[in-house]
């Protein structure tokens, strides 16, 4: 498949900025599965973009700007070539060692209740891991329900199982507290997710796991949708969690309040391109 994405975010500052840095981690990556036949990235002001690499391996941005904006946007624009490997992932840059995927955060914290909940549904995961995963994946589907309006960017996987709501960002976070609270190495995704109904303008980007499986390598869980990643997500950054894989962080001097818009379409380029 063919993916086209454009992705827009919007800022309306109260006032004039003294200078601001964002830190873009919106650029994907060339793996077995995904090749990046273009993508550029266009910030609506005159600045400097650096570009270099995290220790994670992900494509980051860097753009600076001095005094004067009142309005920012960033766009990415690009195409992407998808396959579906059925969830595994190969050939993708790793850094970190697999243990470092073990390592809990504020927001990926199991507490008893998620660890009872891992223990439950995967059984002797040990006997069958894939399986194991493949069962909580659609525990966690089956019981959080997706809202927008619960949750945040700062609530805890904790949190949203207690409510048993909330976003892709949300489903992913449990699925990772649980699957590293059975020693079991998992990563935050952010990319994004070709929608087959037909819905073209999206809210926001998408979120998934992967998780180490000693006999297959990574592998892809998307518990938002119940399914392994197919040639309809396009993988962008990893970490431990949202904040490690964020598509923009950053700080600006000046400017008082903000408002924020986002705008992101994504789209079967094949099927939008118009007949010879």
């Amino acid at each position: 498949m063919r993916v086209r994405i454009e992705h827009e975010t919007h800022y309306v500052y109260e006032a004039p900025i003294r200078s601001l840095i964002q830190i873009l981690r919106m650029t994907p990556r060339s793996h077995d599965g995904q090749h990046v036949r273009s993508w550029r990235i266009e910030p609506s002001i005159d600045g400097r973009v650096r570009r270099d690499e995290d220790a994670l391996g992900n494509i980051v941005h860097h753009f600076s700007a001095d005094r004067g904006a009142e309005e920012l946007t960033l766009r990415v624009v690009g195409e992407i070539e998808t396959s579906d490997t059925a969830g595994l992932v190969k050939g993708a840059v790793t850094r970190a060692p697999d243990a470092y995927f073990l390592r809990d955060t504020e927001l990926t914290e199991a507490d008893e209740a998620l660890r009872a909940f891992a223990s439950d549904v995967t059984g002797d995961i040990k006997g069958d891991t894939l399986a194991g995963l493949h069962r909580l994946m659609n525990a966690i589907n089956a019981r959080v329900l997706f809202d927008t309006e619960p949750t945040h960017v700062a609530t805890t996987a904790r949190e949203a199982f207690a409510m048993s709501t909330g976003v892709c960002q949300d489903l992913t976070h449990i699925f990772i507290a649980c699957a590293r609270s059975l020693d079991i190495p998992a990563r935050y995704v952010s990319g994004y997710f070709f929608r087959a109904d037909g819905v073209v303008e999206q809210d926001a980007g998408h979120a998934w796991a992967e998780v180490r499986i000693p006999e297959l390598g990574w592998v892809a869980f998307d518990p938002t949708n119940g399914i392994c990643t197919t040639e309809a997500h396009v993988r962008v950054a990893i970490g431990l969690d949202y904040l490690g894989a964020a598509p923009i962080r950053g700080s600006r001097w000046g400017g008082g309040g903000e408002r924020m818009d986002v705008r992101l379409s994504v789209e079967n380029a094949d099927r939008a391109a118009p007949e010879q």
